[in-house]
């Protein structure tokens, strides 16, 4: 319900719970679920080891370049403006067909696909 009504996902500095909710509404987007931003408070740097193992999935080839829009600023007031001004990315029209039926975190891997 929370990610639902949610304009967008902010993750501040913490620990595995954050760190669960983040990578949650980021597959989420990349399924398709929703096309909210996403952003992370960078303070002092936290996140930076984060970014860097999200570099070096795509470089491996695990996850798609196009996958990686997460908004990054130190200054909260800062992220929040790049929200505000953030594109969703483009998705299929497979996925685009199945969200329009699918409620938020409802698995659409097995819907059938519309006629």
């Amino acid at each position: 319900m929370m990610a639902r009504n949610a304009d967008g996902f902010i993750a501040m500095p913490g620990g595995l719970g954050t760190l669960e909710e983040l990578m949650e509404v980021m597959t989420w987007q990349q399924l398709g679920f929703h096309a909210k931003p996403i952003g992370l408070l960078n303070t002092e740097g936290f996140y930076d080891p984060l970014l860097n193992f999200f570099t070096h999935c795509i470089d491996e080839g695990f996850v798609a370049a196009r996958h990686q829009n997460v908004i990054v600023s130190a200054d909260p007031e800062q992220l929040v403006q790049q929200m505000l001004e953030w594109q969703p990315p483009a998705t299929n029209a497979l996925v685009e067909a199945r969200q329009r039926a699918a409620a938020i975190g409802e698995d659409i891997s097995r819907a059938a696909p519309d006629s």
